[in-house]
């Protein structure tokens, strides 16, 4: 039975979600061309696009999709093909030798992330070019998660392609020895990717991608198992598993963000915590030593939350103190701006607010800057100004959960006598 135009739309859809990321990393270490491997991805999906809903959905999706890149990506260089290297890289689909070893790492999808976070390129070139190829973040995404327009990221990643190729960096697998110069960048990458999952950007997007953290996650591991005495690893698969865990209580049942004090707790995930929680434990030594870094503080904040048993027992104090060290160590206007609604709990709004407002020339363009600003000028009892500013984060835009849970703050302003 041939399936319906919407069913097989909803396969590509899926397969495109799940396997892209996969079968470029595939395409990547077999070619070893990061331009080849995503555009063959890009050809095969459009041939999916085109086949699937006149002849049906094939058995195995993401073999479909591979297969038909591969096969496009040899019809390439053979098109190509004017030397005896580039004959030998055609005859491919024929070779009966066996693969190349992985070298250390065996994961197709990490192994690329690795290899894209080549030293020789910037780092913030690095991080950019691996969210695209590995972890299949659209431009925009990116540019959202570096602060930039959309323009100058996709000139930063076509760059960073470019010196690739240019300068023939070879795509090369990773020695142990090289593993750890790459991992800075590697981590930021998984990061990022989890943060986009946890609270997707875009508003076409749903409000929670779980199979962006799943991955992250899943890439975490496999760098921990890498690296197990890492302390950064360590630290940020500890983060991950605690900030995950209370995935299923952040979207209420009519698809609006649920904020931390308002959740039901009963609803996270106890074993994700335990084992977020016995990873932080693990480092306990270095954190108590005072060389705690950036990762192993962020999670170390996120226990404090997950530990308490009501939004009221949180330790705020506690929370003020691991943002100061973390101040020290990674100063941004981010952290700054987190540790600011920390000291609106412990101390005064009045003192968090003088924290963020030197901050707003700098962050102007960051929702959750202004998010921030409308909910201190809420505790302040300053209504005409909290509405200005859940205005400003409105139009600047999350997904569809925050954007409604901001209007709903919003209007229950109006409700309690404030003038629209």
């Amino acid at each position: 039975m041939t399936p319906t135009p919407s069913r097989a739309g909803d396969a590509i859809t899926r397969t495109h979600r799940e396997e892209w990321t996969r079968i470029v990393a595939g395409l990547a270490r077999r070619f070893g061309d990061l331009d080849l491997a995503e555009e063959r991805a890009a050809e095969a999906f459009a041939a999916a696009v085109e086949h699937w809903p006149a002849h049906g959905i094939p058995p195995n999706p993401a073999g479909w999709v591979t297969t038909t890149a591969n096969r496009r990506a040899i019809d390439r260089l053979r098109r190509e093909a004017r030397r005896d290297e580039k004959h030998r890289e055609a005859m491919m689909l024929h070779d009966t030798d066996p693969p190349a070893s992985a070298g250390v790492v065996e994961d197709d999808r990490l192994r690329l992330l690795f290899i894209c976070c080549h030293p020789t390129l910037p780092l913030e070139a690095r991080v950019a070019l691996t969210l695209r190829m590995v972890g299949g973040l659209s431009v925009a995404e990116i540019a959202h998660a570096f602060l930039v327009q959309d323009t100058t990221m996709g000139q930063r990643i076509s760059r960073a392609k470019a010196k690739i190729k240019a300068a023939r960096i070879p795509f090369t697998i990773p020695r142990a020895e090289d593993l750890p110069a790459r991992t800075d960048a590697v981590l930021t990458v998984l990061y990022l990717v989890f943060n986009e999952g946890y609270l997707a950007s875009g508003p076409d997007s749903p409000p929670l991608r779980r199979d962006l953290t799943a991955e992250a996650i899943r890439l975490a591991r496999l760098a921990h198992d890498l690296l197990p005495d890492d302390p950064e690893v360590t630290g940020l698969l500890a983060l991950m598993l605690l900030t995950e865990a209370r995935a299923a209580a952040r979207v209420s049942p009519d698809g609006e963000l649920v904020r931390l004090d308002e959740q039901d707790r009963s609803a996270w995930d106890r074993s994700a915590i335990a084992e977020g929680l016995q990873l932080l434990h693990s480092r306990a030594d270095e954190r108590e030593a005072g060389r705690p870094g950036r990762y192993p503080l962020l999670a170390a904040i996120n226990a404090v939350h997950v530990t308490a048993a009501a939004a009221r027992d949180t330790d705020w104090d506690r929370i003020v103190s691991l943002y100061t060290r973390l101040e020290q160590i990674d100063p941004s206007p981010v952290i700054t701006l987190n540790k600011a609604i920390a000291v609106s709990e412990f101390d005064s709004p009045q003192v968090a607010l003088a924290m963020i407002e030197p901050l707003a020339e700098t962050l102007d363009g960051h929702h959750a800057f202004h998010v921030a600003r409308a909910e201190l000028l809420r505790a302040l009892d300053r209504p005409a100004e909290a509405r200005s500013a859940y205005d400003r984060a409105i139009a600047l835009g999350g997904n569809t959960a925050e954007t409604a849970h901001l209007i709903r703050r919003r209007t229950h302003l109006t409700r309690n006598g404030d003038t629209p």
